[in-house]
């Protein structure tokens, strides 16, 4: 395995559309558009270090996580770390698969939010099931769809875009949760980072293993974050964009409304930002499997597909 691969697997897991939603957030803790760059900047130049810390320890230990979290927390005690860690895995799944899903209905009336949800899952499960390797051959070419469509939304609607200042004056409160809320989208990769390195020679450079994995979450979150701020913030002057965005439900049909001037082709570029979504559930439902199965030895016997399917 290439040691650059590490770059691209992460690049491509946060360079989507969940952090483009996580970016549109700001607006909805009272915050304006200045107010949310600035805590984007600050959370992401830090919190992307803690997965970037630990998907060191994949290469160098060549274990799995939650494996390693019995290290620390004693063979027993990683029960706690697992089982979190799996819950979290789900959530996050959900949160993608519910985004994706509306993406893809936002394309069509034909097509609703259950059924693109289903598209979105199966394609995440066909990915799991071929295995580390075509995971990380897919993580090298899932995020260019996505860069493609965020520069045309921003060719086509960066003339609306609006320096949109707080509705009312900003609280620590405010700051602080949207803060915790960027925060945790990052730092729950630091559970799943080390899971993608443990093939990778365990004589590589730490250095560098460090600094592919940090600059991958910093770059692939900040620029969405960034985008989803700024076309949240400028919905309310553009009466298509508010349309699509439904009162803040359908990050989907927002990007829908500001890529729907460049017609059959704006269509297809939100297709392809949809079925891209598998680019950050595939490799969660691969770690859901193996932190399933640190919980007890019976899981062990479980084959992994199983696990696959039921997250």
């Amino acid at each position: 395995m290439r040691l650059y691969e590490m770059f691209f697997v992460w690049f491509s897991a946060n360079m989507n559309i969940l952090s483009f939603s996580t970016g549109s957030a700001g607006a909805f803790f009272g915050l304006g558009l200045r107010e949310t760059l600035v805590v984007l900047t600050i959370v992401d130049v830090t919190a992307s270090a803690f997965p970037a810390f630990f998907a060191v320890f994949g290469p160098k230990l060549g274990t799995r996580a939650m494996i390693q979290s019995r290290f620390s927390w004693g063979y027993f005690g990683a029960v706690i770390p697992s089982v979190l860690n799996v819950f979290t895995a789900q959530g996050f799944l959900i949160l993608n698969c519910i985004i994706g899903g509306q993406t893809l209905a936002s394309v069509s009336p034909r097509l609703d939010d259950t059924l693109g949800i289903i598209i979105i899952s199966l394609i995440s499960l066909v990915v799991t099931f071929c295995g580390y390797r075509v995971i990380h051959w897919y993580e090298s070419v899932a995020w260019i769809p996505n860069v493609v469509t965020f520069i045309v939304m921003l060719g086509i609607g960066g003339k609306h875009l609006v320096l949109m200042p707080a509705p009312a004056p900003v609280s620590a409160a405010a700051i602080l949760s949207y803060s915790a809320t960027v925060a945790s989208s990052v730092l729950s990769w630091a559970t799943i980072t080390p899971d993608y390195g443990v093939y990778h020679n365990g004589k590589a450079s730490a250095f560098r293993i460090f600094t592919y994995t940090y600059l991958a979450f910093l770059s692939g979150s900040i620029v969405p974050h960034f985008l989803g701020a700024a076309f949240t913030a400028s919905a309310p002057a553009v009466p298509s964009w508010t349309a699509g965005f439904e009162g803040g439900d359908n990050v989907g049909g927002l990007i829908s409304a500001v890529l729907a001037p460049t017609g059959g082709f704006g269509k297809l570029l939100t297709v392809l930002i949809a079925l891209s979504v598998p680019s950050a559930c595939a490799p969660t439902m691969y770690t859901f499997g193996t932190s399933f199965m640190t919980i007890a030895p019976i899981f062990q016997k479980v084959p992994r597909y199983v696990f696959a399917i039921i997250s």
